[in-house]
């Protein structure tokens, strides 16, 4: 099958929806699918203002859309709702062509809390955004009822998975030597540094050893003068992130507007346990939805999380990664697409 994904998200910008999808594309290819990706760095870009490091690409409607006449896909899929996703939500829309489309990222949350507009007029713009699409992607099942509510249709559940080979087991927390010698436990967290993560409510705590931040985001120069006994480690090449996960004696996830957070399973994969608030990214990565919480600890107390998810063995953390594979999500991924032209013989899908 012909795959277009189209998305403002790639390389090189460091985040979960590029993750994500990289290896989503693998995946994919690995089954024998051309997947032609469509991104920023193939368009004229500038930057997002206020978030530094991700660019966006500048009236793409016409080059985007003659691409997409060449390409002649069996399926479109729309990853985000930026600049790249529009042009081909309008593309799509004037050629009669059916696309599906993603929810990765609770961007009316993020707006609301750099910005203040509020929640009801971005949802409002996002649900015009999807619905013309034939099937709404989801990572979990508390976004899709989320999204029920606030009137979305044609949702169909996701996951994602985590690369256990790159993510390798530690039974126990390994020396990171560019840090040296640390006050244990040492609590990790890794992500952007920005208004979405929630990251000062992890930062405030009052917790026994040494906190390391890894990431880089539109907060970190003002965090790093506030909070100056924090380990900051910037942005790191991901075969040098997995020795930091492998370092740690616990993952803290402080965000309460995450769709999943593939951070987290990246942590537990490596045998650190999880602390974070029950919500919905946390609740579908530890499994509360199933009854058990497993691989870390869900709060309200956040510091009480902590204290819980230091005395849970490492193995149990690896268990739970191990129930997310890439290659299932790319076969569930492959199940929701849409033939792009109705009244064509439909590929495999």
């Amino acid at each position: 099958m012909k795959i277009a994904l189209i998305t403002d998200a790639w390389a090189p910008q460091v985040n979960g929806v590029v993750t994500t999808l990289v290896e989503l594309v693998r995946e994919l290819q690995d089954l024998d699918h051309q997947v032609e990706v469509f991104h920023p760095g193939q368009f004229r870009t500038r930057p997002c203002p206020g978030y530094a490091g991700i660019d966006l690409a500048i009236r793409p409607r016409r080059q985007l859309g003659a691409q997409l006449d060449a390409l002649q896909p069996d399926a479109i899929h729309i990853a985000t709702e930026g600049p790249l996703g529009w042009a081909a939500r309008s593309h799509c829309r004037q050629r009669g062509l059916a696309f599906t489309t993603a929810f990765h990222t609770k961007f009316p949350e993020i707006l609301h809390a750099a910005l203040r507009i509020p929640l009801a007029w971005s949802y409002a713009l996002f649900r015009h955004f999807h619905k013309a699409s034939s099937g709404v992607m989801l990572p979990t099942n508390g976004v899709l009822r989320m999204l029920e509510q606030r009137g979305f249709r044609n949702l169909r559940p996701w996951t994602h998975g985590v690369d256990t080979t790159l993510f390798r087991y530690q039974p126990e927390a390994r020396l990171y030597p560019p840090l040296g010698v640390l006050a244990r436990p040492v609590h990790l967290f890794v992500g952007r540094v920005s208004y979405e993560k929630n990251i000062e409510a992890f930062l405030k705590l009052d917790l026994p050893g040494t906190k390391v931040v890894c990431g880089v985001g539109p907060l970190e120069a003002s965090l790093r003068e506030r909070y100056p006994h924090v380990r900051w480690l910037g942005l790191l090449p991901r075969e040098e992130l997995a020795r930091v996960y492998a370092a740690a004696d616990l993952f803290v996830f402080p965000s309460r507007s995450e769709t999943f957070g593939l951070v987290m399973l990246e942590a537990m994969a490596s045998g650190t346990p999880v602390a974070a608030y029950p919500v919905d990214g946390p609740l579908e990565v530890l499994g509360q939805a199933s009854g058990t919480v497993r691989g870390g600890a869900l709060h309200e107390d956040l510091r009480q999380a902590c204290r819980t998810a230091l005395c849970l063995p490492r193995h149990e953390a690896r268990a739970r990664a191990l129930d997310f594979s890439w290659a299932h999500a790319a076969h569930l991924f492959a199940s929701h697409l849409v033939p792009a032209r109705r009244d064509s013989p439909s590929p495999d899908f």
